[in-house]
């Protein structure tokens, strides 16, 4: 059995990176995706068990991705962690993703939250048994 996906929604390339090193630390495998529209491409195929999401992006906005994602029953399990530089953004979205990290994101603030994810991630529906 492979490591959980974390999906990187994020168009700054140096974020990405940072948020990808800190979230395979944390236990995942990551997909870094850049673009509005090819991340929404990309949701009609997978589930991850985590998705950070940055706010401004090309082609589709990410509270628009935002509420796609939690309009969608398949997506119920899965934590949404939302990036911001905007303060005000960030309070107007309390409740509607599972944490609003403002920017600068630490790596280790990241690790850690992606640790306690993916704890919380196998008690609610753990890995099956391997096969003897």
């Amino acid at each position: 059995m492979g490591k959980p996906l974390a999906l990187i929604i994020e168009d700054n390339a140096d974020l990405s990176e940072i948020f990808s090193v800190a979230l395979r630390g944390g236990g995942f495998e990551t997909e870094i995706i850049r673009d509005g529209q090819a991340a929404i491409d990309r949701l009609a195929g997978t589930v991850p068990v985590v998705i950070v999401l940055d706010l401004h992006l090309p082609h589709v906005e990410g509270v628009t991705i935002l509420q796609e994602i939690r309009a969608n029953e398949r997506f119920a399990k899965t934590a949404v962690i939302v990036t911001t530089a905007d303060a005000q953004t960030a309070d107007g979205l309390q409740g509607k993703a599972d944490l609003v990290l403002l920017k600068p994101v630490s790596v280790e603030q990241l690790r850690e939250l992606a640790k306690r994810m993916l704890r919380r991630s196998y008690e609610t529906d753990p890995p099956a048994d391997p096969v003897s």
